[in-house]
């Protein structure tokens, strides 16, 4: 996965969708066609609630939420928030090895949705842009871990950074004819487990779904993608890639592979 996909639906479809109450406080995105990383995005997360002290209610059933968080992960440990620039994805092979990534992943992990995302297929020195989407209008739902991090330099009492990265795996069945790497997308059988505050140990929820795959629609789209600076629906419409197109705004932001 490069780092770019859409998210149109508002938080009030989504908490149905997934079952979750709002605490994104009126801070959600209008519908975004060209989701980039550093952009404050939806995501859904499950936590026991706290009391006024903050202390973890760990008897206390655990609220599914929408919440608010930043696209690239910066750990709790980094100096600076620049390092999140290069964590919008995470490895699903090694998450469970490397530092910045380990205690997310046991103890943070939360879903992103997504109508779909864009990928690029590389032929010769041109790239071509598909857009991959699910059927009718079910949300994917992207494995994502996130971390909550205090800026040293910051005033005391300011909020932290609440930051997220993408689970990617090794491409898998047709997905494999635009890329070598695709998103880890949950079934909605895995919900519930992948969210779990109270379980660590997940590793085997980060296999691929050969089913959720197959129902994936791999569309030739627009280099308008290529901006981040284009947006709206004509992003995700099919063209004939046979066309050459010289769209506005098609040679710049064009996400490294």
């Amino acid at each position: 996965m490069c780092g770019r996909y859409a998210a149109t639906k508002d938080p009030a479809k989504l908490t149905g969708e997934f079952d979750a109450i709002d605490t994104t406080e009126g801070k959600a995105r209008g519908a975004d066609y060209n989701v980039a990383p550093t952009k404050n995005v939806v995501t859904v997360v499950q936590r026991h609630p706290r009391d006024e002290d903050g202390k973890v209610l760990g008897d206390e059933p655990a609220v599914r939420s929408l919440r608010m968080m930043r696209w690239g992960l910066v750990p709790f440990w980094a100096k600076d928030a620049a390092v999140g620039n290069k964590m919008i994805n995470t490895r699903a092979e090694t998450a469970t090895e490397k530092p910045a990534f380990r205690k997310a992943l046991a103890k943070r992990r939360c879903l992103v949705p997504a109508d779909g995302w864009f990928e690029w297929r590389r032929d010769g020195k041109e790239k071509q842009p598909f857009y991959m989407t699910g059927p009718g209008d079910r949300s994917l739902a992207f494995a994502g871990i996130w971390e909550s991090w205090r800026d040293p330099k910051a005033e005391e009492g300011a909020p932290p950074l609440i930051t997220f990265s993408v689970l990617t795996t090794d491409a898998v069945g047709k997905l494999t004819e635009v890329h070598h790497r695709m998103p880890l997308m949950m079934p909605k059988s895995t919900w519930q487990a992948w969210l779990d505050p109270d379980a660590e140990e997940v590793g085997d929820l980060l296999t691929p779904s050969l089913d959720l795959v197959d129902s994936i629609e791999l569309r030739p789209v627009s280099s308008k993608v290529n901006s981040v600076r284009n947006n709206g629906e004509q992003l995700i419409e099919r063209v004939d890639p046979a066309a050459k197109q010289l769209d506005d705004g098609a040679l710049f932001d064009l996400p490294a592979s």
